[in-house]
């Protein structure tokens, strides 16, 4: 088993935690470690001056430092003004006065409190997780760029249960979300075994005094007695849904790579789940790093789509849930990935995966956005617009779920306000006819945001006499947030991933 990145591609990075601005989005992509991050583009770095500058010139009418400034709405506001400015399309929807009047932003929350967001790709990992070469770049950094993270022992607590809750449910607007996990060829590296996703699960429902979580069990086609922890799962598990790489390992080529339309090996696997009732399997595909077919030889074709649409339409019975979209490798070159897409219409592996229902005459064949669309926001916001709009097209708006692989990230809040505010091009609409997505709370955005996922998971939402709201919207957790709003907490905008050295 190798470590996530190769020695050579370490040397290249830096911990994203003390390496990259604390911007309220972030000016660079940040990899959680599958894959070696593109440098900080030149735009990329425009957009990051001037993010300060308006953060600066905002911050002193309103008698703020930069810091608090940057931790508030109208922080947040500041950063998509700049992201219009800098990359222009009109892909953020966003006003300069948002930027400098706080009660404007007060009144832009309140009128967004009902809606509700469902994280389907949610991860922390587990308190004796020992791999330090896996997360713990921060370790390296320490040493060669920045000792001052050794002192404050920031390294994987970032990444654990405390920190996730946090983020999750204080310092965004997330109502629900999924644990995920990953499996390896080592189990030694596993993030979370399945027992203790399901222990999650309990201790945050128990305490909030509702359903707050659900829980993946991650499956292990053809490893020795994969069969059998199929069996305890569906027994005493009972998880909301199934996780699974075809991949085999999502660090290095794998030993175990397998076909979703295997009938050997898969179909005896889908007619155990039918009959246990949980219907819905949750597949990585896409993320490579940029010389896959190098890096992956021999086993990279099975993060692809080519096996989708026959194992969809053999098993209507069950849902598939492309995570990532099947974004081929993460955004190595934002403006050449968007000249690809201006130039043919198509976005490598996710318009395959958009294909498949009218190709396949399926309906049971779902899109997930976790990364794709965080990293395509900050690398090319052009691009994103076409990734939704190209999902939308393909599946139509009620097949595309909300997820975004936090806290790989830090607080998802920035990535829910990106898709708050964008909207596609009346440009790109007409060209490649895709729908407008409409405002912050728009029936298409409150789709994509909790709907689809909650109809999908069968979670019932009571209705108010204002707006829908979550049967737990005054549970325990909520009156926790609640308190940590009024003592004026703030986020801390910090990510926990890797970025490319300067």
């Amino acid at each position: 088993m190798g470590s996530w990145l190769s020695e050579r591609e370490q040397r290249l990075v830096a911990g994203a935690e003390t390496a990259s601005a604390a911007t309220p989005i972030p000016t660079q992509i940040v990899s959680n470690g599958e894959y070696l991050p593109p440098p900080q583009s030149q735009t990329q770095k425009r957009l990051e001056r001037r993010i300060l500058e308006l953060a600066d010139t905002n911050a002193k009418r309103l008698g703020l430092s930069r810091r608090q400034f940057m931790r508030t709405s109208c922080g947040m506001a500041a950063a998509f003004l700049a992201m219009k400015e800098i990359y222009g399309g009109n892909v953020f929807q966003v006003e300069e006065a948002e930027a400098r009047e706080p009660e404007l932003m007060m009144a832009r929350a309140q009128s967004l409190a009902g809606q509700f967001i469902f994280d389907v790709q949610t991860h922390f990992v587990r308190d004796d997780f020992d791999h330090k070469e896996l997360l713990g770049l921060g370790d390296f950094a320490s040493q060669h760029w920045n000792p001052k993270m050794k002192e404050e022992g920031l390294s994987l607590a970032r990444y654990k249960f405390q920190n996730y809750v946090k983020e999750i449910y204080y310092d965004s607007d997330t109502n629900l979300a999924l644990l995920s996990g990953a499996p390896f060829d080592d189990p030694t590296w596993w993030l979370l075994s399945n027992e203790q996703i399901v222990k999650a699960r309990e201790m945050i429902n128990d305490f909030a005094g509702s359903r707050r979580l659900l829980a993946h069990s991650v499956i292990t086609p053809k490893q020795p007695g994969w069969m059998d922890e199929v069996d305890k799962a569906i027994a005493v598990y009972k998880p909301d849904s199934w996780k699974a790489y075809t991949i085999g390992d999502p660090l290095s080529p794998s030993k175990f790579p397998w076909r979703l339309d295997d009938e050997q090996v898969m179909y005896p696997f889908y007619e155990k789940s039918v009959k246990a009732g949980i219907n819905a399997i949750c597949i990585h595909k896409g993320l490579l790093p940029p010389d896959y077919e190098k890096s992956f030889a021999g086993v990279w074709e099975y993060a692809t789509v080519w096996d989708v649409g026959k194992a969809a339409k053999d098993w209507p019975q069950l849902n598939f849930v492309i995570y990532h979209s099947a974004l081929r490798p993460v955004l190595e070159l934002p403006d050449q990935a968007w000249n690809e897409f201006e130039t043919s219409g198509r976005i490598k592996w996710a318009s395959d995966l958009a294909e498949i229902p009218q190709k396949f005459g399926v309906t049971n064949v779902y899109a997930e956005l976790g990364t794709s669309f965080a990293n395509s926001a900050v690398a090319h916001p052009k691009f994103s617009a076409a990734l939704v709009g190209t999902l939308i097209k393909g599946f139509g708006v009620d097949h595309v779920l909300w997820g975004t692989d936090s806290v790989w990230y830090g607080s998802p809040q920035w990535q829910i306000e990106a898709m708050r505010r964008l909207e596609i091009p009346e440009d790109m609409q007409k060209k490649y006819g895709f729908a407008a997505l409409g405002g912050a709370n728009s029936a298409t955005k409150q789709m994509i945001f909790g709907g689809n996922a909650a109809r999908f998971y069968r979670i019932n939402l009571k209705a108010t006499d204002n707006a829908p709201m979550p049967a737990y919207s005054e549970d325990r957790l909520a009156r926790l947030k609640a308190e940590y709003e009024f003592a004026a907490k703030e986020p801390s905008n910090l990510r926990y991933g890797y970025v490319r050295a300067a």
